[in-house]
């Protein structure tokens, strides 16, 4: 099976949407922020091992926090996943903290000002 195949995406897509719900409504740890979010799920092709890219909105001790809680949950969640999705593996889970979101709220921010500064000096 190619890493990009339809079945890949699809599985893919419905891990994603589990562990949203798993992470929002099914974990009680309350280190995790609830403003946490999964981006993106990337499952190898033979159903192993599982990258789930993770955001969270808040500052530096909450994003570190809200990886210590889910790094301790990660069996419950697995198990939870294995329960919800019907896998011939249920794959390892590996969370990374995803910071694009954040980046690009930030670069959204630099960029509005640069264009106020510019609509400054044309109407002087």
């Amino acid at each position: 099976m190619r890493k990009n195949s339809i079945k890949n995406t699809r599985i893919n897509m419905e891990v994603q949407r589990e562990l949203s719900e798993i992470i929002r409504s099914g974990i009680k740890d309350p280190r995790i922020h609830p403003m946490t979010s999964v981006v993106s799920v990337e499952v190898t092709p033979d159903l192993k091992y599982c990258k789930a890219y993770i955001s969270v909105l808040g500052d530096g001790d909450a994003r570190k926090s809200t990886m210590e809680g889910l790094k301790s949950a990660e069996g419950f969640v697995r198990r939870e996943l294995a329960r919800r999705v019907n896998l011939r593996n249920t794959p390892e889970l590996k969370f990374i903290l995803d910071q694009s979101i954040e980046y690009g709220v930030t670069m959204s921010h630099l960029i509005d000002e640069v264009t106020k500064d510019l609509h400054e000096e044309e109407e002087e």
